[in-house]
């Protein structure tokens, strides 16, 4: 029995406002059902939780302050600024009127 219907492909959509159109969403309902059964395979493997992310120790490089001074130079291809920043177009819209 599939786990993954159309009736949940759309409550994942409207979720997401997504909006497919009914082959699509019947593409999208197997391409989900497939994610599903392997996530119910990687349940079935016996991983000890004290299992090692790696097998070495990553050692991170330091945090070194490298662009000091060189505002105009990295602002110079800049489409829009302001002074010193980049200005860019708002993703949100004001809801107090504007």
């Amino acid at each position: 029995m599939s786990s993954i219907d159309l009736v949940a492909v759309r409550k994942v959509a409207k979720l997401a406002r997504l909006d497919f159109e009914p082959e699509e969403e019947a593409r999208l309902a197997g391409e989900l059902e497939r994610i599903v059964d392997f996530v119910r395979v990687l349940d079935e493997l016996d991983i000890p939780s004290e299992a090692p992310a790696f097998a070495e120790p990553v050692v991170l490089r330091a945090d070194e302050v490298m662009n000091v001074g060189r505002v105009e130079e990295m602002l110079a291809t800049a489409p829009d600024r302001q002074g010193d920043h980049l200005r860019v177009p708002a993703v949100m819209k004001d809801k107090g009127g504007d």
